[in-house]
């Protein structure tokens, strides 16, 4: 005799159901993963502090050109005494363009952020910018600025590398910069080279080259009040150091 076995829909269904519940006992869930396990949670969002970057020009009749303002790790300088100016420094030293340091910087590793004035400083006046960066980068961030005197062939100021760690809120720091000659022009004080409104020539030309090709400590200006005939220079372009004050205070 032979017996034959008829498997309904309800005992197809029953059999699957103890499947299930046999994957469950081992820990699997039949959706993927593990029953009961809890993904993690996102990562917090960084904590960021907001700095603001007061510069002031103190001159008589030198105009600043836009300040280019860097926050950056250890390694990065926009100039060194002694060395020779980066042709992006170049530009801006003797033209007052800085796109070309931010530019620059901007694929540097080790720098954070960068931030461009939005105009000239006129003498006796101020420009206020403010730039943010991740707590955790504090410990190992410091702040460089670079601005041109327009009156002048290749007169710049600055200031390199200011610590930013250690600086909580309301905090400030403040410092001077001198003057410094790009090394890159001669300082005939020719109108055709002062792209200043006392000049009002073309700034940067990469064919001009006073050979000295080094950063160095400016030694001022003559002036055709001083016996230069042919210099577009009076005696109230004439700078003292310093020539900016920059003021940073943690307002976050």
């Amino acid at each position: 005799m032979t017996i034959r076995y008829l498997k309904t829909a309800a005992s197809i269904a029953l059999v699957a159901t103890l499947a299930a519940c046999s994957d469950q006992v081992n820990g699997d869930n039949i959706f993927g993963g593990e029953l009961g396990v809890t993904p993690p949670p996102p990562p917090p969002p960084p904590v960021i502090s907001t700095f603001q970057v007061t510069v002031s020009n103190l001159t008589n009749a030198q105009p600043m050109s836009p300040v280019a303002v860097f926050t950056h790790g250890m390694g990065f300088r926009v100039f060194e005494i002694g060395a020779p100016a980066s042709t992006a420094l170049e530009v801006m030293a003797e033209g007052g363009d800085n796109a070309d340091l931010i530019a620059e910087a901007n694929n540097d590793a080790v720098v954070l952020t960068t931030v461009g004035g939005g105009g000239p400083i006129p003498p006796g006046q101020n420009e206020v910018l403010s730039f943010e960066i991740e707590e955790n980068d504090l410990a190992d961030a410091y702040v460089t600025i670079s601005t041109m005197l327009v009156n002048t062939n290749d007169a710049f100021t600055g200031v390199n590398g200011v610590a930013l760690e250690g600086l909580t809120v309301g905090d400030v720091v403040s410092m001077r910069g001198v003057v410094y000659d790009a090394g890159t022009e001669a300082d005939d004080e020719a109108a055709i080279y002062i792209p200043g409104p006392a000049g009002g020539g073309e700034g940067f030309n990469a064919a001009r080259d006073d050979h000295v090709d080094a950063v160095t400590m400016h030694s001022g200006v003559v002036t055709m009040h001083d016996g230069l005939a042919t210099s577009a220079l009076t005696g109230q372009h004439k700078f003292d150091n310093p020539a900016i004050q920059v003021r940073i205070e943690r307002i976050e």
